[in-house]
């Protein structure tokens, strides 16, 4: 009788344990923080980098903007642009549940291949993202 109640607790325990990490972790903002509630290093969300405008291999001017969102991030300053090595500065906009990240090519490219490469610096090494997207550079 005594066994049969414990049982009882325990499963009601775990029931409820387990709903709580799950609300913990896709509720979460961002979602780049640490999931579970309890502060736990052992996991995270990898950034997704999605809706890269202009498209894949795409022709453009010289200074084109780019753009494209980032889910899975906690903070802006971790977002790191470069095209073909080159350093690029960029605007991010907080759309509640992911940034709008936007940025113009080197005026001086042109005439060439691009990669626009971006790179997400989390909190954690493990949980780094990175992504990017060719683009042809026209003449001027």
């Amino acid at each position: 009788m005594k066994s049969q109640r414990l049982l009882t607790i325990f499963f009601i325990l775990s029931c409820l344990n387990i709903s709580a990490g799950y609300a913990a972790e896709h509720h979460s903002g961002h979602g780049g923080s640490s999931a579970g509630g309890g502060g736990s290093e052992n996991t995270c969300s990898k950034p997704q980098l999605t809706k890269f405008f202009p498209a894949n291999l795409a022709t453009v001017a010289p200074g084109s903007e780019f753009s494209f969102m980032a889910f899975h991030v906690d903070k802006p300053e971790q977002i790191k642009v470069t095209v073909k090595t080159i350093p690029v500065e960029v605007t991010v906009e907080d759309k509640q549940n992911f940034y709008l990240v936007k940025g113009r090519l080197p005026a001086d490219l042109n005439s060439t291949a691009a990669r626009i490469n971006i790179k997400v610096n989390a909190k954690y090494s493990r949980c780094d993202g990175e992504n990017g997207w060719l683009v042809k550079i026209a003449d001027q």
